[in-house]
């Protein structure tokens, strides 16, 4: 067991190794996630947004329709339309309708978006360094290798992954 999901959830004991992963990751994640929501908040954005950025910014200078957006973001958000809205009215983003299909509006990131990631990067990078910095590189393949294999068996069998399902997924590899 580990002390510091231990100090953190003030429990010293847990059902099985499988609910103390579990439990590990989602902590992990919730303190992640909420220095992330902080990073964002200093520049006036939500961490939505910047995720919508962050994915425009992968394929600059083209876009992405609404849909593909909402497919690629990290969290599903609920309605893509009013989160572009608000980068829409701040400049940080345009749309414009498809060349191939006039229904669909593609968006796309402008210079000022570019520039707010930019100016973002330095201190997410230190952020980053800080969550995980005592982590070798070998140690960040691992972790990106456990949690593929925790992507994958809830997306493939579409099944909770709540501490039962982990449990029982991870004896059915056994």
């Amino acid at each position: 067991m580990t002390e510091a999901l231990s100090r953190r959830l003030k429990q010293s004991h847990f059902a099985s190794p499988a609910q103390e992963a579990l439990l590990s990751v989602i902590a992990a994640a919730t303190t992640m996630n909420e220095i992330m929501d902080r990073l964002c908040g200093e520049q006036g954005i939500t961490r939505a947004q910047y995720n919508v950025l962050r994915i425009l910014r992968g394929v600059h200078p083209q876009g992405h329709a609404r849909c593909e957006i909402a497919c690629r973001m990290l969290d599903r958000a609920p309605d893509i339309t009013r989160l572009v809205d608000r980068l829409q009215a701040r400049r940080l983003v345009k749309r414009s309708r498809g060349s191939e299909d006039q229904r669909q509006a593609v968006t796309v990131i402008t210079a000022k978006g570019l520039k707010l990631l930019d100016a973002m990067a330095p201190t997410v990078e230190a952020e980053i360094g800080n969550m995980l910095g005592k982590l070798s590189e070998q140690d960040c393949r691992e972790l990106s290798r456990l949690c593929a294999i925790i992507l994958e068996g809830g997306a493939d069998r579409g099944e909770p992954l709540h501490a039962e399902g982990a449990e029982s997924s991870i004896k059915r590899r056994r």
